[in-house]
């Protein structure tokens, strides 16, 4: 029977800690005979979660529909190599895959980049880490505003985007403060939706490419770097990578699979190598009929465009009803993770208490925090597809780049001086990955960096006025999809 290539030693690091010092979480309880007693009356998760299930949700998170998102930009940023992109995206994705399933083998109970980093560097590189992926948090409902927007348009280009955005925020906000978890209780039907949305688009292009005989041949062109620069193959890759943002979400159901320590590791190698092999298949046959992304009318809205080109109008508006099904399902689940992001941040007195920690009595949700994630989506009013997707991306890039440094740290650190883990696996993977990331993260827009940037400075002073200039540990940031 053949390992598991993810299996290592089942070894556990601990906690960095300062001498003299002690973690700080504002909700912690104030006593051990207290923390005893708030842990026997919480009763467990029951583990009910197979490998298929955490499959299932893991694609949900990532949306498979995403492939269709960038195609336009990145086909004209890189001359028709949209498959060679993803092939780079794909590389560091699936490396960092690897170095979140060894994390995942070391902490079974735990998930999330920021955790990784806090026990294996240090608790104020996870803290930054945290704050860093938050701001993706906060802002991919602003997305999908902006993505309904632009595929709404390409059927009714007579109505002005700007209703199609508010429309998206007002409905997904609409049920969130209602309490109705819609996308969280149809995560099957969501996945299945799309993937019958874009088998069909599959179906249609394939059918396209064989009656047009010798006006699209199949070739590897797409896959052949050619004269293109590598700064522009990278900056594609790097805008690609939102086609795979949630892959790491799974790590959150550690608690709730039944068997975490295969299943878990293995879900997130299967959800990777899965969709990333369906990115790059349907982006060839994308590019394969239209190898000049040009000629279509508008570059951001190609997709919708090149489905109306395979299959008609009626299948452009099957196609784009599939993905505004996608856009509102996934809307309302991230609206309501931001949400609850902020609320336990609230809770914790690392912001506003009195506006972000409360609950509606009626329906106990954040109120306050759902309107405020709404006030920040409509940002994609003046936000262009390209800017919004570099923006998100800033924080995932530290966060992958992180857990591939938690491996490297855990191997020094637990895992060599117990004799066990290679140095191929444990350390010359994660720093190949390590530097694509780097590398990616240094290919997106100046703009997303800046105001990225200035969300770190944020953080940075915040850190340092909680640590006391790093006289003490940091305030243990919430995993927002734990909360």
């Amino acid at each position: 029977m053949p390992q598991d290539p993810t299996s290592e030693p089942q070894v556990t690091t601990p906690e960095p800690q300062k001498p003299g010092t002690r973690p700080r979480k504002l909700s912690a309880p104030a006593s051990a005979a207290e923390d005893a007693r708030v842990h026997q009356e919480t009763p467990p998760l029951r583990r009910t979660l197979r490998l298929q299930h955490i499959v299932f949700v893991g694609l949900a998170y990532m949306a498979p529909m995403a492939v269709f998102d960038m195609f336009g930009i990145v086909a004209f940023a890189t001359d028709g190599r949209v498959p060679l992109a993803y092939l780079i995206t794909m590389a560091a994705m699936l490396i960092t895959a690897l170095s979140y399933a060894r994390m995942c083998r070391l902490h079974p109970s735990a998930g999330s980049a920021y955790t990784y980093a806090r026990r294996t560097l240090n608790p104020s590189v996870g803290f930054l880490v945290g704050w860093s992926a938050t701001l993706g948090y906060l802002l991919l409902p602003m997305l999908n505003a902006l993505l309904a927007a632009i595929y709404m348009s390409a059927v009714l280009p007579g109505v002005p985007s700007w209703i199609w955005v508010l429309s998206t925020i007002a409905v997904c906000t609409l049920f969130n403060l209602l309490g109705v978890h819609l996308a969280a209780r149809a995560n099957l039907l969501l996945v299945l939706v799309q993937i019958a949305a874009a088998g069909a688009f599959i179906v249609f292009a394939v059918r396209n490419i064989v009656t047009a005989g010798s006006g699209n041949e199949l070739s590897m062109t797409p896959f052949s770097p050619g004269d293109v620069p590598t700064a522009a193959l990278i900056s594609g890759a790097s805008l690609l990578a939102l086609s795979f943002l949630g892959f790491d979400a799974v790590t959150t159901m550690s608690e709730e699979a039944v068997h975490p320590r295969r299943d878990i590791p293995r879900a997130i190698l299967i959800i990777v190598i899965g969709a990333g092999t369906f990115f790059i298949v349907t982006t060839y046959l994308m590019q394969v009929i239209f190898p000049d992304v040009s000629q279509v009318d508008d570059i951001v809205s190609a997709s919708p465009e090149i489905a109306r080109h395979i299959g008609g109008a009626a299948f452009q508006a099957l196609f784009v009803a599939g993905y505004m099904f996608a856009v509102l399902g996934c809307g309302l689940t991230q609206q309501m993770t931001a949400a609850r992001l902020l609320f336990a941040m609230g809770r914790d007195g690392m912001i506003p208490r009195g506006m972000f920690g409360r609950l509606s009595p009626t329906t106990q949700v954040p109120v306050m925090n759902i309107l405020f994630i709404a006030i920040l989506a409509c940002s994609a009013l003046v936000l262009d597809l390209e800017a919004a997707a570099s923006l998100i991306n800033f924080g995932a890039f530290i966060a992958f780049a992180a857990v591939n440094a938690s491996v490297i740290a855990a191997y020094l650190r637990v895992v060599r001086p117990t004799g066990n883990g290679s140095a191929f696996g444990w350390v010359a993977l994660p720093s190949i990955g390590l530097l694509i990331n780097v590398a990616l993260w240094f290919s997106l827009e100046p703009s997303a960096k800046i105001v990225g940037g200035i969300w770190v400075a944020v953080g940075f002073a915040y850190l340092l006025w909680t640590t006391r200039m790093f006289r003490r540990d940091p305030i243990e940031l919430a995993d927002p999809d734990m909360t």
